[in-house]
């Protein structure tokens, strides 16, 4: 038998560790808080920021959004073992112990503090590690489990990008990402929910009340209409607080109306197919309403 042979099991166990830490910090969820990130700094900047600024802001929030999401992951074996969803997690299979996940989690918000706070600012990484307790200790720890509004509550860590990068560009807060934070805040209760109603059996199996878990569909669907037309509501809002132009407006407007659309539909439907066109559009409508408010940025100034 062949060295290479012999040495191609190990490597592959090799990458297979390593792609369960990379799963840890759950990449996907990573891009699309950092999505909500750079066009915050334009936005702050009135242009573009500069590039090494930019960098070292993402991959400070990439750090400290990985560690969080560790942690989660790290608190949340027990009931990730009971839901088909998340029966594949690297703590739930064995890849990696708990308490080197739990020490991967840790070094990684440290080390997003300390480049947040030397490459960047200490508000920035002040703001990056507070969204991280709150995320860790009044989300996980606390509303998960006991709350069918933990996700209302803990939908504060996940806006909380937005005030890292208008931080990071201007070393202060202001009125602008105050109503971008909320714009995020009120997303994501229709965001989750949509995807929680498809994984209905699996939170009820997990004991966790999740609001498609203790209220009836009816009832859920009206709270996604809700928190949707206020969301609505602040995205155009922050035409006048953030100074942007038409283009924003109308497209603000236009990607609006698309999702009152996808929430009514759902409501209309109650199938799970609705409820995951509704997840996927929210996606995209927070994707493309970040981009379009970046470029608006740039023809208005």
């Amino acid at each position: 038998m062949s060295v290479s042979a012999v040495a191609l099991p190990a490597r592959v166990s090799l990458l297979s560790r390593l792609g369960a830490y990379v799963a840890l910090t759950k990449p996907r969820i990573i891009e699309l808080l950092l999505i909500t990130t750079l066009p915050t700094m334009i936005l702050a900047k009135g242009g573009l920021p500069r590039v090494w600024l930019m960098i070292a802001t993402l991959v400070g929030g990439a750090l400290a959004a990985g560690g969080a999401n560790a942690i989660n992951m790290y608190v949340d074996r027990d009931i990730d073992k009971l839901m088909h969803r998340t029966a594949k997690r690297p703590l739930v299979t064995g890849v990696i112990a708990p308490r080197n996940a739990l020490i991967f989690a840790v070094t990684l918000e440290v080390v997003a503090f300390v480049e947040l706070w030397v490459w960047v600012n200490l508000l920035s990484a002040v703001l990056a590690v507070s969204a991280t307790l709150f995320y860790v200790f009044i989300y996980t720890l606390w509303l998960k489990r006991t709350s069918k509004q933990n996700i209302v509550i803990g939908g504060a860590a996940g806006a909380m990008p937005v005030l890292v990068g208008w931080a990071a560009v201007t070393d202060s807060l202001a009125w602008a990402p105050v109503v971008l934070f909320a714009v995020i805040f009120m997303w994501t209760p229709p965001h989750f929910w949509a995807l929680a109603f498809k994984y209905k059996d699996d939170y009820e199996a997990a004991h966790v009340p999740m609001m498609p878990v203790v209220a009836t569909f009816r009832r859920t669907a009206i709270e996604i209409m809700a928190y949707t037309l206020v969301m609505v509501g602040l995205t155009l809002l922050l035409a006048p607080v953030a100074h942007l132009g038409l283009l924003y407006v109308v497209s603000a407007a236009v990607l609006g109306i698309g999702f009152i659309a996808m929430a009514a539909r759902m409501w209309a439907q109650a199938t799970p197919k609705a409820s995951m066109q509704l997840f996927s559009y929210s996606i995209t409508y927070l994707t493309l309403l970040f981009i379009i408010m970046a470029v608006d940025v740039f023809i208005t100034h």
